[in-house]
């Protein structure tokens, strides 16, 4: 067998050389093509349910939320394990699917079985699908760098106008924001006065969250023009809330102001996020889509960053927390770098030991070949370029080379060898 293929090489020389032109374009594509990361991805193949209701236990969360989705979720085709996790005024549950799965089949499976789960969870109680992205899909963090500007300015900024700029990038799932303080209307009670009148802590909730709102009404013509009526009632300002009426008491409107009083404030907290111990800063967290190329999502967010950065205030500019592309490229590099170096090394050892510049050159031209088809296997198994595929591919190098010495260095001995055999006949 490899007698015949190697008359038919022989034979057919440029045949062979065109198919390892054409192996070594299609890999060239495959290069272009396969996306590339620093981090393989090892996370399971998992769609994430996020539910919240602020104030309830853990345990209550777990018995009225967690624990009727996890019940009713169970039915899913190929799911392998479904994990549920409560917490103060949050629950999470971890769908697993066998590796196989496609992702966004997973998730519109999951999305069918909720649309009946919902209706075991208590009132107003919604549960949501985590982002598309996996256990290493962060691959960029910035913040904002803000001098003279509050944090709570800096939360809104990046909430109403950074964030949405930025999900518009091809291949971002999410962007989530970090630090600061999330801006809030507070209503601070006054229980004595709440009991004077007679207010329950309900009627006040009620009272403002349906004082909060607009309405519309019918058209009416009036010398030949047509007039739309709307009751315009969203609050603009603390003074809006304190004149919101919750309740009569003895044919007497009872105000909230009357009650209590209202203040600007920020969301409670659990943590800041500090930039070098110089500060806390406000910023975000960029998470990749299942499956996308992290070098090109990040050069995509880097440009469309130019792009916010012109709309920003004066004296507004990002900073870069953490950028996966640098250990990409360094990865990247670093394969490039290895892949010359033996080269190099490998056309000394051949020239030094057999003067043959011929046989230099055949082990010169399977390396970048061996590699480019390296490249095709990755794209067609769907594996990324990361830093194991790309040590494997330079790992193999080594063992391919010395292949090719061996191989070079025993058809140069017994083509001479040969050769004296004839010119002593």
């Amino acid at each position: 067998m490899v007698e015949a293929l190697i008359s038919f090489s022989i034979k057919n020389r440029i045949l062979v050389l065109l198919v390892s032109a054409g192996l070594f374009g299609w890999g060239i594509y495959s290069v272009q093509q396969n996306p590339i990361d620093a981090i393989p991805d090892l996370s399971e193949n998992q769609v994430i349910v996020f539910t919240e209701w602020m104030g309830r236990s853990p345990q209550v969360i777990e018995d009225q939320v967690t624990y009727p989705l996890v019940s009713n979720l169970q039915g899913i085709p190929k799911v392998k394990n479904i994990r549920g996790s409560s917490m103060f005024g949050m629950s999470f549950v971890y769908i697993i699917f066998e590796d196989n799965v496609d992702v966004y089949w997973a998730r519109t499976r999951v999305l069918e079985r909720l649309n009946y789960a919902q209706r075991l969870l208590p009132q107003n109680v919604v549960p949501t699908l985590g982002p598309d992205g996996t256990g290493v899909g962060h691959i960029f963090w910035y913040h904002l760098e803000a001098n003279g500007m509050d944090l709570g300015e800096q939360r809104a900024l990046q909430d109403w106008y950074v964030k949405f700029a930025l999900q518009t990038v091809p291949g971002v799932a999410e962007v989530a924001s970090f630090g600061g303080f999330e801006k809030q209307y507070q209503l601070v009670l006054d229980p004595l006065k709440m009991q004077y009148y007679d207010v329950s802590m309900m009627e006040v909730m009620n009272g403002v969250r349906t004082s909060n709102n607009d309405v519309g009404g019918r058209k009416f013509e009036m010398s030949d023009m047509a007039y739309i009526v709307r009751g315009l009632g969203y609050v603009k300002d603390k003074k809006d809330i304190e004149e919101i009426t919750v309740k009569n008491y003895n044919t007497i409107p009872v105000r909230v102001k009357d009650i209590g009083s209202v203040q600007m404030g920020g969301d409670l907290r659990l943590g800041i996020f500090d930039q070098n111990g110089e500060g806390e800063v406000v910023g975000g967290i960029v998470v990749m889509r299942y499956g996308e190329n992290a070098d090109k999502v990040i050069n995509a967010i880097k440009k469309k960053m130019d792009e916010v950065e012109k709309g920003l205030p004066d004296g507004i500019t990002f900073k870069t927390s953490y950028d996966r592309s640098e250990l990409i490229e360094k990865a990247i590099a670093s394969v490039k770098g290895t892949l010359i170096e033996e080269m190099i090394v490998v056309s000394i050892v051949v020239l030094l030991f057999l003067f043959n510049w011929r046989s230099a050159l055949i082990i010169l031209i399977q390396l970048p070949i061996s590699v480019s088809i390296g490249f095709i296997l990755l794209e067609a198994f769907g594996i990324s370029s990361n830093i194991m595929s790309l040590t494997g591919i330079a790992l193999a190098i080594g063992v391919v080379v010395d292949d090719g010495i061996v191989m070079v260095e025993n058809a140069y001995r017994t083509i001479s060898e040969k050769q004296e055999e004839l010119e002593n006949i």
